[in-house]
């Protein structure tokens, strides 16, 4: 059924899945690192008392303080050959994951060129496969260096990123010619600054947007770098978008409420770079019905996360981004199902309301499934299960979930 799908896409459509460096290579040292080895303990009891019985009766891994710690990961690092095999042999033609920026430069000014060489085989092992590499510069997590000088409250935040980011393009540039500089970088200032749920848990509303303007500032400074050095590359953002929609449709509070929080949530950084982004990338994921009244989920419309499974949110997310005028690459978007029983499903529903967009004028150029491997989920740690690929965290065994 999905191959029905993806048949009524053109030839030149960009099919794969995505990664993570922290998610999946194992063995990095940087804040998160740190972060999770002193909070193994609290995240621990804390899924004791966020989720109910069935929950833990299910996924019992979530009341062990082992599975906050990312330690090996996927072992992509050492396994990425294997890895974009499976890709391949899953019918990709591209590949999105990050390099990590405490690898590169693991101390200030000191950058590791072994690192940058094992990037560049990477790079070379996807191109060798005919999988076009989507990099992306900065996957939420930084050097302990650059967190311990203030992370992305220091005043040489932008001058520290751009530094990096034009060290790694001019090594790789030559082989790469998609660019995500920043992943979902309001996610990022909410539940590090706002919420306080990651690290480096500052919670202040005055840092929240402070921390939204400096990564504003850093993309397009890396913007202008990446297009010095490569002017004929293509870069842009990986932007989580809510589709946000009314319980009462004649209420004009709602209607109020629903407009905010899209200019807030969704719209509000884009229209700040629009000038400096090649394309819009997009992640999507959620579904909120704004109201005193919601209907209720059914479970069989949830994820293992609870998360609705709403599909037809994709089609007006991908409305909203007409106005930017430029070509949109799906960059995320996935399901956490360890039985498999829905994996399928979401992704042949999702493509429906993706060629419905695409057939009503939006440049759609390229759908990339989250994840390509069962990974670590940040501070969910490993129990949510949102691989095409499982894998075994004792033995790293690969196996193939969903064949898409």
């Amino acid at each position: 059924m999905i191959q029905d799908i993806k048949n009524q896409f053109s030839s030149g459509f960009y099919w794969g899945a995505g990664t993570s460096a922290h998610q999946v290579e194992g063995g990095n040292v940087n804040d998160w690192s740190r972060w999770e080895k002193e909070n193994a303990e609290k995240l621990a009891k804390k899924a004791g008392k966020q989720w109910n019985k069935w929950y833990q009766e299910k996924f019992p891994e979530m009341l062990n303080p082992e599975n906050y710690i990312s330690g090996r990961a996927c072992d992509h690092y050492n396994r990425y050959e294997e890895d974009f095999d499976i890709a391949r042999k899953l019918g990709h033609n591209a590949h999105r994951f990050s390099i990590e920026w405490s690898r590169i430069e693991p101390e200030e000014g000191k950058f590791n060129q072994k690192e940058i060489e094992h990037y560049r085989d990477v790079i070379r092992a996807l191109k060798k496969r005919n999988l076009e590499p989507f990099v992306t510069l900065w996957h939420f997590t930084c050097p302990i260096w650059f967190t311990d000088q203030g992370g992305w409250l220091s005043a040489k935040a932008v001058f520290y990123f751009s530094r990096y980011v034009e060290k790694v393009v001019l090594a790789l540039g030559n082989d790469v010619k998609f660019w995500i500089t920043l992943n979902e970088p309001v996610l990022y200032a909410f539940q590090s600054y706002f919420r306080g749920i990651w690290p480096p848990r500052k919670i202040s509303l005055k840092k929240f947007k402070k921390v939204q303007r400096r990564l504003i500032s850093a993309h397009k400074e890396s913007y202008s770098v990446i297009k010095r050095i490569s002017p004929l590359s293509s870069v842009g953002i990986a932007k989580n978008n809510t589709y946000f929609s009314k319980f009462v449709r004649w209420c004009p509070f709602e209607s109020i409420l629903v407009s905010i929080l899209k200019y807030q949530t969704n719209e509000q950084f884009l229209n700040k770079i629009d000038k400096y982004q090649d394309f819009v990338g997009l992640n999507y994921y959620f579904h909120r019905e704004i109201g005193l009244l919601r209907h209720k989920i059914k479970q069989d419309k949830k994820t293992d996360m609870g998360w609705e499974i709403y599909p037809e949110g994709i089609y007006y997310v991908l409305k909203d981004l007409k106005k930017y005028k430029k070509p949109v690459y799906i960059l995320e978007n996935g399901i956490t199902d360890a039985d498999d029983s829905k994996r399928a499903k979401f992704i042949e529903d999702h493509l429906r309301w993706i060629r419905k967009a695409m057939d009503e004028g939006i440049d759609v150029k390229g759908y990339f499934y989250w994840s390509l491997l069962d990974n670590f989920e940040w501070a969910f740690g490993f129990w949510p299960k949102f691989g095409l690929v499982e894998v075994d965290g004792k033995t790293m065994e690969r196996k193939i979930r969903c064949t898409f």
